[in-house]
């Protein structure tokens, strides 16, 4: 029975991109944010990182497929690196969060429906004639939210 050999700590971009599922365009990306800090680097400039700077980039790439924004993500870091830290912390971001999906999946149901309603309208014929394009012409809208989006320099 073979052994796979020990992984070798820290590991240049390329390798922490990879086990993290992400680019390295990205690693680079988080690291200017400041959602991963105090990577340390060869004495010629080369990005190393540790088992620890790996995990934090999982963690991130994970937060993302659920669709949290940066800022959000700066606060779970934190919240994840803060043993002393209260779970309801946690749940207070994550409940904002569904939150937020509910009311944008609402606006896009709103979207859609007056899409099918148009396309209903249209007969897709030879004539120019066409519901859709007066629509757009005509300047119809649903009403959109003004709240701005979050982003990490509204921290």
């Amino acid at each position: 029975m073979t052994m796979a050999p020990a992984t070798i700590w820290p590991v240049p971009i390329g390798i922490a991109a990879q086990r993290a599922g992400i680019s390295a365009r990205m690693v680079r990306h988080y690291e200017s944010l400041g959602l991963v800090k105090g990577v340390a680097r060869t004495d010629s400039g080369y990005r190393q990182y540790t088992e620890a700077d790996v995990h934090a980039l999982h963690f991130i790439r994970r937060s993302r497929d659920l669709g949290f924004s940066m800022e959000e993500i700066a606060e779970l870091l934190d919240l994840w690196h803060d043993r002393s830290r209260a779970s309801s912390q946690v749940k207070r971001i994550a409940q904002q969060h569904i939150d937020d999906l509910s009311e944008r999946i609402a606006q896009m149901q709103a979207m859609q429906r007056s899409l099918q309603t148009l396309v209903s309208c249209c007969k897709g014929n030879d004539r120019p004639d066409c519901p859709i394009l007066d629509d757009l012409a005509a300047g119809h809208s649903e009403p959109r939210s003004t709240a701005p989006r979050k982003t990490l320099s509204n921290k």
